[in-house]
């Protein structure tokens, strides 16, 4: 999937690492992207490029494409982890919070300050998720560890496969064999949500009334929280590894297909067919990462090609063409003007994306 001109050449900043990125998150500030890499290093990138590439509007209409006037600013790397980085999340206190298969649980600061926040002998910390309003949590093997106010420790009936609070960060989401459990924060409390299968993922919907996860029977499986109701969503040809919900929470997409498959949820209907965007590949989609503002998706593909498309429209802008190996993550900034990717080859890269190259406006 090669296009004449991909925005990576024009609007971004690329880097190249010896080891595969594992994960991308942008920190609270929406400033500073941090890619968890394989050797145990966190590799910072600033989402400011003073000099950088730009697009100013023409008299006319259109846009006009100004070079870069100056070299991005270079990537900052921290040794973290004496294995490998497994789980990375922004943290509320600044920075990220890092897990790796050393079994340390990391603090690390945008200036290179670092704090070990807990260490598992002989164990992984593979799960990590963080929020404002509840603090740490993390997770080895079928143990979960809260480090909010009210310290605790929860016992899984599998391991747990991946972990994310809701919107509010009051309730923390952990998927595993059989289902997921939810833990509240206030009262600590468990509410398992049963379902046969491996899950190995799990999206809230943006209202907080839905959850689902991508199961390794090449299907969705999805709550109606208010009720406990399921809502099944199969036909995959392969596991839907990654899912992202819209802005406006109308629609949830996923991997699992050679194009990114896209389910309403406005709300969901029982008999509806999904519907697919994109470009279909002679190789599926790796990843996918809803804009925060607009109606728009960043496919990432096993061949290392990276789009953005819409819903119900055959319009695409090409990100980045094939490469040497999938892309493996994917997140946008919170203002959705800069979007970071990274590969299992360890390529690493910020692209920046103004809102003069879509023909939306924002909000607010």
């Amino acid at each position: 999937m090669n296009a004449p001109h991909v925005l990576i050449d024009l609007l971004g900043a690329c880097w190249e690492s010896d080891a595969a990125v594992v994960e991308v998150v942008w920190d609270r500030s929406g400033q500073c992207a941090g890619f968890a890499l394989g050797d145990g290093t966190l590799a910072l990138a600033t989402g400011v490029w003073e000099g950088g590439p730009r697009l100013e509007p023409r008299e006319r209409g259109g846009v006009e494409f100004v070079q870069a006037q100056a070299p991005p600013a270079p990537l900052t790397r921290f040794a973290v982890h004496e294995g490998a980085c497994l789980a990375l999340a922004a943290d509320p206190a600044g920075g990220f919070l890092s897990g790796g298969d050393d079994g340390r649980l990391v603090h690390l600061l945008l200036d290179g300050a670092s704090e070990l926040i807990a260490h598992e002998a002989g164990a992984w910390i593979d799960r990590v998720a963080a929020s404002e309003a509840s603090g740490r949590a993390y997770a080895c093997g079928r143990r979960v560890h809260w480090l909010g106010p009210k310290p605790a420790c929860l016992m899984l009936p599998g391991s747990a496969t991946a972990m994310a609070f809701d919107p509010a960060g009051t309730r923390l989401a952990i998927s595993h064999q059989g289902g997921v459990t939810l833990w509240a924060a206030d009262t600590l409390r468990e509410r398992p949500l049963k379902w046969p299968g491996y899950h190995r993922n799990v999206a809230w919907s943006r209202d907080g009334r839905y959850l689902v996860t991508g199961m390794e029977e090449n299907a969705l499986h999805g709550w109606r929280l208010p009720d406990g109701a399921d809502i099944e969503m199969g036909g995959y040809p392969g596991q839907p590894r990654s899912l992202s919900f819209s802005a406006d929470g109308r629609f949830l997409a996923t991997s699992g297909g050679m194009r990114a498959v896209c389910w309403r949820f406005d709300p969901p209907g029982a008999n509806e067919e999904p519907h697919e965007c994109g470009l279909a590949s002679k190789t599926p989609v790796s990843v996918v990462a809803c804009h925060p503002v607009h109606p728009l998706i960043a496919v990432g593909y096993h061949s290392g090609a990276v789009l953005l498309c819409q819903p119900g429209s055959s319009d695409l802008l090409f990100i980045k063409g094939d490469g040497s190996s999938p892309v493996s993550a994917m997140a946008w900034s919170p203002d959705g003007r800069r979007l970071a990717l990274g590969t299992e080859a360890g390529e690493l890269a910020l692209v920046f994306l103004p809102d003069e190259l879509f023909r939306f406006r924002r909000r607010g």
